[in-house]
């Protein structure tokens, strides 16, 4: 075969430090827009990208080439944006993040809810929504490691 044909989409997650509320609706849409770019940036396809003032939700496309760790360099640098354009010093995000790979099929299901946090988190908190994640993705891990 002559070429090289990829369909790679992860839906990444991850909170602000102890899961501060830091993200605030005055510029939760900033913030979204600059994690996108900084994805661009980094060579990959941010295809949707939503949160509230906890944690956010991507949806990125990337090359054979990538690797996740391109989250810390993601990470970091929007930590740097919200110290810089939103003054806030006192913001970070946690350690760690979670990652799931999704199917082509599954991108619009995905898409929409990431899109539908807000609405979501009404009836449900980060911890028990990414413990839920976590399960259906067959992955083991430990209550203590969820704070």
């Amino acid at each position: 075969m002559p070429g090289t044909f990829t369909s790679l989409h992860y839906h990444l997650v991850f909170s602000t430090k102890n899961r501060e509320p830091f993200i605030s609706n005055v510029w939760i849409s900033r913030l979204h827009e600059y994690l996108g770019g900084t994805v661009h940036g980094l060579g990959g396809i941010p295809a949707g990208i939503g949160g509230v003032s906890d944690h956010v939700h991507l949806l990125v496309g990337l090359k054979a080439t990538h690797c996740l760790s391109f989250m810390r360099d993601l990470k970091k640098a929007s930590s740097i944006w919200v110290h810089q354009e939103i003054t806030m010093r006192d913001f970070s995000w946690q350690e760690g993040y979670a990652a799931f790979s999704i199917s082509a099929t599954s991108r619009e299901a995905v898409l929409k809810y990431i899109a539908q946090q807000e609405d979501h988190h009404r009836t449900r908190s980060f911890r028990e929504e990414l413990a839920q994640m976590l399960v259906k993705a067959g992955v083991r891990f430990e209550d203590r490691f969820l704070d």
